[in-house]
């Protein structure tokens, strides 16, 4: 396996795990039935579990692009010390996101989906330019 292929499958496990802990927020301050059902008014989160619930649905728009050039890059044979480095960025840094997300800085949250944004970009110019 490739480190890219790992990298994906290390993200896609990360990002299919992110929704534990705000759903157990939501079973901690609502009632069961409206948790399970389908209430007439919103659920109550934690602030947090929030903004955690906002970065998983982030971390899954942002996983298709991802997957899918490293797919590529895959089936036509690239992989290199760049590639790697740039799926590894992106690995850490979507979990730099994801926590930087649900604890509120700004800052750590935008500089991180700056750096795996790069990641993608960085595969992608070496699948492009081969």
């Amino acid at each position: 396996m490739t480190p890219e292929l790992k990298y994906l499958a290390l993200i896609a496990t990360f990002t299919a795990l992110m929704w534990i802990p705000y759903i157990l927020n939501v079973l901690g301050r609502n009632k069961l039935a409206d948790a399970v059902g389908y209430p007439s008014s919103p659920l109550v989160l934690s602030p947090w579990a929030e903004r955690l619930k906002k970065a998983h649905y982030n971390a899954i728009e942002n996983l298709a692009p991802f997957a899918a050039i490293v797919l590529v890059a895959h089936a036509a044979g690239v992989s290199n010390a760049a590639t790697a480095a740039a799926a590894a960025a992106y690995f850490w840094a979507r979990v730099v996101h994801a926590l930087s997300y649900t604890l509120a800085l700004p800052w750590l949250r935008t500089l991180s989906f700056a750096v795996a944004w790069g990641g993608i970009i960085c595969i992608a110019w070496h699948v492009l330019m081969m």
